[in-house]
């Protein structure tokens, strides 16, 4: 099973050879990428429960990969968001950790701990428990979607 993989960051060529080498060394399937808080927040919000892993660069075209995090601190348990960036100080660490990410790694010296982060969690991912909590997470997730559509429906009440 794939780890299904959402990538935040802003710039076309980094984006390009990290989706190839997660797909080549990881089991990793990138979904969707974000060059901008606002684009990266508002896709894992409309599908919390829907992927399990966000890789998020600090430095975006419009805002910061710290807000996205900020964004994602409801998430799901099986959910991991982690900061992939060339200012991984101990401060930005700090700040991340903070902010609810299950790991920080520098682009320059850290990618071979990126994936196997990511070969670690697939094998996480593929366990019968967190199948079952994603399952129920995405339902839930469909469910408050449908709740608005229902309320405006003709015999419905509210």
């Amino acid at each position: 099973m794939a780890l299904i993989t959402y990538l935040v960051e802003d710039n076309e060529i980094v984006l390009e050879n990290l989706v190839e080498a997660l797909q080549e060394i990881a089991s990793v399937e990138v979904t969707g990428h974000g060059a901008t808080q606002a684009e990266a927040s508002q896709w894992l919000s409309m599908h919390n429960g829907e992927w399990h892993l966000a890789i998020v660069d600090l430095f975006l075209k419009e805002g910061n990969g710290l807000g996205v995090l900020a964004g994602c601190r409801n998430r799901e348990s099986y959910q991991k968001v982690v900061v992939l960036s060339n200012y991984a100080t101990e401060d930005i660490r700090r700040r991340a950790a903070d902010l609810g990410a299950d790991a920080v790694f520098d682009k320059s010296s850290e990618l071979e701990d990126l994936f196997a982060y990511c070969r670690e969690q697939t094998l996480h991912e593929a366990e019968p428990a967190v199948r079952q909590a994603q399952r129920a997470a995405v339902m839930r997730q469909r469910a408050a979607a449908a709740l608005p559509a229902r309320r405006g429906t003709p015999g419905s009440r509210g």
